[in-house]
């Protein structure tokens, strides 16, 4: 049996709205990690912008505070869902290209 520790999440948020080319990537790898997140951001080629988070609910829910108050201007829809799971697959957050 295979026990899921509650504390861990993973979440894909989906950005969409003026995402792109204003340093959005960078802001999220800053904001992950000073709040100890794992995973990655990338842009996408239809202009949204997508991320994949590990570590708690409330520091990924921190995280989309923190960029929705950055960046309030820019953002038009974000779609969240979250996921729990048993172990980080990341070991640091990063920018995929």
């Amino acid at each position: 049996m295979t026990y899921v520790r509650c504390d861990m999440i993973k979440a894909h948020i989906l950005y969409s709205g003026t995402v792109q080319g204003v340093g959005f990537r960078y802001t999220v790898q800053r904001y992950a990690i000073n709040l100890n997140l794992k995973g990655w951001v990338k842009n996408l080629p239809d202009g949204n912008v997508e991320v994949l988070v590990e570590g708690s609910k409330d520091k990924i829910d921190q995280l989309c505070e923190d960029v929705q108050s950055h960046y309030s201007g820019y953002i038009r829809n974000k779609d969240v869902q979250y996921n729990e799971i048993d172990s980080y697959d990341y070991k640091e957050f990063r920018i995929e290209f």
